[in-house]
């Protein structure tokens, strides 16, 4: 298959595997901690990868180390964290279009920190979907201001930890296999995440319940789809295709996710509604060609 049709196919598997992904982490909330969540999604991701692809590590130079323990922070770590924390206070279906603003910041960081190209009328674009993003945020009323500010504030960070991770995937690891890259992220974070997970009191605290028994299969669900196989297709999507369109999916990803959220009785106002179609056509606007 030519690389101008996988594109498209990777976009759309993308965009339902982690479009459910936001439901995922909700429900896993249920019996867990954000920290514990978070940890678990990124241990149980590790250890399904080091099976799979742990082979393709030999293959790796010392510098493409360097530049995928700096992915396995920004594009991995920090934002599992960041979701987790959010989703305790956002609706799934709230948090999905507000990760929408990945290719916003891809585009801007993109351009002024790895000095790739951008036309001026896509900046018309970036102004558009600020102003859906704004007007979303103040829509909401599944939360007080305070709390949404915070929690949106969580999910923009990890927006921008995102862009950086297409963008240095893009510029220094264009010709490493991706399942490699992706198996050397989450090697990297092993002994970071049990760290933290240790100093969350999971292993003195942790008890079988029906509660945490669902917990934990939602996150073995979402780690080997929504983690391990999705930021592999990723990865490959990213070395197929530009920045901007592999960062593009996260526009993709909230129909699934405001589905789910819906069916799962999350509630979304006309406003909101609104709010999401003015970032998209923010997307357009900033992916659209001459």
């Amino acid at each position: 298959m030519k690389n101008s049709t996988l594109k498209w196919v990777y976009l759309i598997l993308l965009s339902l595997i982690w479009g459910s992904s936001f439901i995922l982490i909700k429900h896993a909330l249920t019996g867990l901690t954000p920290i514990q969540v978070g940890s678990l999604r990124i241990l149980i991701t590790a250890i399904f990868l080091v099976f799979v692809g742990f082979k393709k590590l030999s293959k790796l130079s010392k510098n493409n180390w360097y530049y995928l323990t700096i992915t396995a922070f920004l594009g991995t770590f920090f934002p599992a964290f960041l979701f987790s924390y959010a989703i305790t206070k956002v609706d799934s279906s709230l948090a999905a279009i507000l990760n929408s603003f990945t290719p916003f910041n891809t585009l801007i960081f993109g351009a002024l920190v790895f000095g790739f190209s951008f036309q001026k009328k896509q900046i018309f674009g970036i102004l558009i979907g600020l102003i859906g993003t704004i007007l979303l945020i103040y829509n909401s009323n599944s939360v007080s201001l305070e709390y949404n500010l915070m929690h949106v504030g969580f999910i923009l960070i990890a927006s921008i930890g995102y862009s950086f991770n297409v963008n240095i995937i893009k510029k220094h690891l264009q010709e490493v296999n991706a399942l490699a890259i992706t198996t050397a992220n989450f090697v990297v974070l092993i002994i970071p995440t049990l760290i933290v997970l240790y100093f969350s009191n999971f292993f003195t605290t942790f008890k079988i319940t029906p509660e945490t028994n669902k917990s934990i299969l939602y996150i073995v669900i979402l780690a080997v789809f929504g983690t391990a196989i999705a930021k592999t297709l990723f990865n490959k999507l990213v070395q197929i295709s530009s920045p901007i369109f592999s960062a593009s999916v996260t526009y993709l990803i909230p129909i699934t996710a405001v589905i789910l959220g819906v069916l799962d009785g999350e509630k979304i106002s006309v406003l909101q509604i609104l709010s999401a179609f003015i970032i998209f056509f923010g997307v357009y606007l900033v992916n659209r060609k001459k």
